[in-house]
């Protein structure tokens, strides 16, 4: 965290299982608090610019899944209901019943098992980027990222490029430069090379995750949260045609698509993004 870095009003690491995770609040905890899922290339400072987009109407969560940011890298696996139940915890730290929860990409799938677990602790649910089916492409997409991650440093740093000219849309990269996609290539460099295997263990999270699918499917369908799709028209990750699909099977959402952006919507898209969150958010209805 930078000097001019928002500060939080309140920052822990909670001791979880094998894991020390890193959360920080922005806000008394009095208002009603929206919690903001990683990606999985995040970390919690990825989310400070957005900031102003929802305080001070709401308090705002922010927390680093195993291996990112300030929590700590254990070489352990974990699934992703597990990280649902890691939010628990931390709801019960701070001392809150319910929350407005948001997951982009990655932060999607622990938003929709937290939402299958613990439906009761949710206002709302946003979600963008992901699945709740198998496609073959998204496995091909899935299983070409760990090779990159294992094969060392060179190879790493050509994902930086795979990666970065596959999520973001046409309109966004023309108005951001080569400039900025480097620094943020660099960033993201830098952040993980040391710790790929954090990258292997986030991404195996997930397998438990599709091979129960089916079996689960009732349990997604009494998902009865007020939850909206957000799908980008240009994802080239997970197409609006697929994301469509979950809104099919939860009972009580509704499928958003916004134009001129890919997966990474609420930077390529922030006012159209944050506007329709904070409409779902106000009337806790889709």
């Amino acid at each position: 965290m930078t000097a001019d870095s928002p500060q939080p009003d309140r920052a822990e690491l909670l001791e979880v299982d094998e894991h020390q995770i890193y959360w920080e609040l922005f806000g008394s905890g009095t208002r009603e608090i929206v919690c903001l899922l990683n990606g999985l290339a995040m970390h919690t400072p990825a989310w400070h610019g957005f900031l102003a987009r929802l305080r001070p109407d709401y308090d705002v969560l922010l927390w680093d899944y195993p291996g990112q940011g300030r929590s700590s890298n254990a070489d352990v696996p974990f699934r992703l209901d597990r990280l649902a139940s890691y939010l628990v915890r931390i709801l019960d730290r701070i001392g809150v019943e319910r929350i407005h929860l948001v997951g982009i990409s990655y932060g999607g799938f622990v938003g929709l098992e937290f939402a299958r677990l613990f439906q009761e602790r949710l206002h709302t649910l946003a979600i963008s980027g992901i699945l709740r089916s198998r496609e073959t492409l998204f496995d091909m997409y899935q299983q070409l990222s760990l090779r990159f991650y294992a094969g060392g440093p060179e190879t790493f740093e050509l994902y930086t490029h795979y990666m970065y000219e596959k999520i973001f849309g046409e309109a966004f990269v023309a108005s951001i430069g080569e400039e900025r996609l480097a620094s943020m290539r660099q960033n993201f460099y830098e952040r993980y090379a040391g710790r790929t295997n954090a990258l292997v263990r986030l991404t195996h999270a997930q397998d438990p995750f599709f091979a129960e699918l089916e079996s689960r499917m009732d349990e997604y369908r009494a998902i009865l949260t007020p939850t909206l799709v957000l799908a980008a028209e240009e994802d080239r990750v997970v197409s609006p045609g697929v994301q469509r699909k979950i809104a099919s099977i939860l009972p009580n959402a509704r499928f958003e698509l916004i134009g001129d952006a890919g997966h990474v919507a609420y930077l390529e898209q922030p006012e159209r993004f944050f506007g329709s969150l904070r409409d779902l958010f106000s009337r806790k209805a889709v």
